[in-house]
Formats: structure tokens, C-alpha cells, sequence
């Protein structure tokens, strides 16, 4: 049996290697005669089944994640517990803050408007001494210690001061003003008829 079978093999041996070197060489042929047939189905078919691909496994995972998500919820009440006390105790420590802050602000605005009374109540004191508010402004404030008293000590005019014009000057009387007078021009366009 296995004698016959060899011998046969060895006949059929050269013609099986010729046939199968010559269906070797028809494939490539069969192969690009499909392509060029059915390339461009091929091809769109391709990106096709990979568009709907990708769909797929985005809506997959989104799926996956929502059902993790439901798990993990149901599973640990105890966490989401922990998240909602520290969420509000994080809130409320910025509320402390924001009020301290605005107790701050609250401070010092009382103290502007105090500054702002103290200055007009100086202000209407020196008008009433008949003394001039700009001289106190300028005054930084003063120091409780031995020294003249603001009421004793009065204000010392300048005596070198040379006036501005001549004693005889008046702008309404269109005299004294030099060489150069200004006159009103003609109003309107001239009348006729």
C-alpha cells in the first residue's frame, strides 16, 4: 500500500507542481480583475463599515460609563453623602470670608465719612473765625503737646506783594488795558430790503 502510493505520488509529482505554479499565477490576475471590477464598492464599503464602527463603540462606551456610573452611585450613597457636607462646608467658609471682607470695607468706610465730618467741622470752624479753609487743609493734623494754641497764633500777611494792576484799573471801562482793545464784530449779514 504505502509502496503504490509513493510511486504515484511521484508520477503525479512534476504535473500536481505545474498545476498548482500555474493557479499560483492566476490568483494575483483573479485578485486584480475583482479589484478592478468591484475596487471603488470595496473601498466605500470599507469606510462605511468603519464610520459605523466608531458610532458603535463611542456609543458603547458612553453606554458602559452610564451603567458604571448608576453602579458606583447605588453601591456608595455614603461617598455622595461626603461630597454634598464637604461641597457645603467649602461654601459656607467662603460665605465667612466674603462677610469678613465686607465688615472690612464696611470699616473703612465709616472711617472715610468720619474723616469727611471731622474736615467739615473744621472747615465751618475756621469760616467762623473768618480764617480761610485751604490754610487748614494743608495743615497736617496737629499733636497734642506744649506749644501755641491755633487760636492765638493769626496768620501773617505778605507785605512784599506788588499788586497785579494799577489802582485805577477797570476792565468795564475799556481804558487801561494797553494798546490793544477788542471789539464786538457786526452781527448778521448786512440788511437789504
Amino acid at each position: 500500500m504505502f509502496g503504490g502510493s509513493s510511486s504515484a505520488a511521484r508520477r503525479a509529482g512534476p504535473g500536481e507542481a505545474g498545476g498548482s505554479l500555474a493557479g499560483s499565477r492566476e490568483a494575483p490576475h483573479a485578485v486584480g480583475s475583482l479589484l478592478a471590477t468591484y475596487g471603488w464598492y470595496i473601498v466605500f464599503s470599507c469606510i462605511l463599515l468603519y464610520v459605523v464602527f466608531q458610532k458603535l463603540s463611542t456609543r458603547l462606551r458612553a453606554l458602559r460609563q452610564r451603567q458604571l456610573d448608576r453602579a458606583a452611585a447605588a453601591v456608595e450613597p455614603d461617598v455622595v453623602v461626603k461630597r454634598q457636607e464637604a461641597l457645603a462646608a467649602a461654601r459656607l467658609k467662603m460665605q465667612e470670608e466674603l462677610n469678613a471682607q465686607v465688615e472690612k470695607h464696611k470699616e473703612k468706610l465709616r472711617q472715610l465719612e468720619e474723616q469727611k465730618r471731622r474736615q467739615k467741622i473744621e472747615m465751618w470752624d475756621s469760616m467762623q473765625e473768618g480764617k480761610s479753609y485751604k490754610g487748614n487743609a494743608r495743615k497736617p493734623p496737629e499733636e497734642d503737646g506744649p506749644g501755641p494754641s491755633t487760636s492765638s497764633v493769626l496768620p501773617k500777611r505778605k507785605a512784599d506783594r506788588k499788586p497785579l494792576r494799577g489802582s485805577g484799573y477797570n476792565p468795564l471801562s475799556g481804558e487801561g488795558g494797553g494798546t490793544c482793545s477788542w471789539r464786538p464784530g457786526r452781527r448778521g449779514p448786512s440788511s437789504g430790503g
